[in-house]
């Protein structure tokens, strides 16, 4: 295990001078931080600087606490040697263990004490590209390695280092985001995700409808006019070259000698003969007639 170093450690007694004979510092309360439920509600940037549980440590308490919790990963470090490759104890497993705990007690306290300078930092160098849920995740974990890394014997505080440290951790996080954008552009977008399945299946069925009617008006089988063949042709462009637009009304009246409302009429009558043959041919045969023995035929 890693630790910064100190003289303090090598003292007679450093046990008690580190522990014992040192001050109680309050623990902070952290039960304010909540940083991404506040950040969604309204008003959110004035409720987070309301933390009633932020403990403010001066520089010698700040000291104390990093001379134990470096002194306990000391301690887990030179136990480690000293057991090596051969297995521990039960004695040393035990110590081990307590050395251990008692370094991520201070770890954590030391972290929960420096919490509100994630979301300051945060604020201050809010990015629209990057998330704040995600500035504020990495964040923490630059404070957390800024405890383990933090040498108090300079004579530092440590917000100084920590807030250096969570800046240049959003630095990169934004750099990051940055080489990610240029690599892929394109979001994701869930309608590129979206079946087409009925838009197809409505536009083949449109053109099978369209084949049908086409076929029933050129082959005549709806019984048309050789005058309601000629307009139906006409304004619909069936049968002519490709490419060739419809005639208007107007222009189908002067081919056959009728105005544009004659055309209408015209035009209305042999629609609605082919909507009758459509309906009839769709229609189960029992409905035609054609299993009624007294059926007869219209005509």
């Amino acid at each position: 295990m890693d630790y910064i170093d100190s003289p303090d450690f090598y003292e007679p007694d450093a046990d008690f001078r580190i522990y014992d004979d040192a001050p109680d510092i309050q623990k902070p309360d952290v039960a304010w931080y909540r940083p991404l439920m506040d950040d969604l509600t309204p008003g959110s940037r004035h409720q987070t600087t309301k933390q009633t549980g932020t403990v403010l440590l001066t520089a010698e308490e700040e000291r104390v606490l990093f001379l134990q919790y470096n002194y306990a990963r000391h301690r887990v470090s030179e136990l480690q040697k000293e057991i090596g490759s051969s297995g521990p104890t039960d004695e040393q497993a035990q110590e081990l263990l307590r050395w251990y705990r008692t370094a991520v007690q201070y770890r954590e306290q030391i972290a929960e004490t420096n919490l509100a300078l994630v979301l300051a930092m945060a604020k201050r160098t809010r990015m629209s590209e990057v998330d704040f849920a995600d500035l504020v995740s990495e964040g923490n974990m630059a404070l957390l390695r800024s405890v383990d890394k933090f040498d108090c014997g300079r004579g530092f505080k440590f917000s100084t280092y920590a807030c250096r440290a969570i800046l240049k951790a959003f630095s990169r996080q934004g750099m990051k985001l940055s080489k990610y954008r240029q690599r892929f552009p394109t979001d994701f977008d869930p309608a590129l995700e979206k079946s087409n399945h009925l838009e197809t299946t409505r536009r083949t069925h449109e053109e099978e409808c369209a084949e049908e009617v086409k076929h029933i008006v050129l082959n005549n089988e709806a019984d048309l006019t050789k005058v309601e063949q000629t307009v139906i042709h006409h304004r619909f462009g069936l049968g002519a070259k490709p490419g060739t637009q419809p005639l208007t009304l107007e222009q189908v009246g002067q081919i056959i000698g009728v105005t544009k409302e004659r055309v209408r009429q015209i035009q209305n009558k042999a629609l609605e003969k082919v909507r009758l043959f459509l309906e009839e041919t769709a229609a189960p045969p029992s409905e035609r007639g054609e299993d009624d023995p007294l059926h007869l035929s219209p005509n």
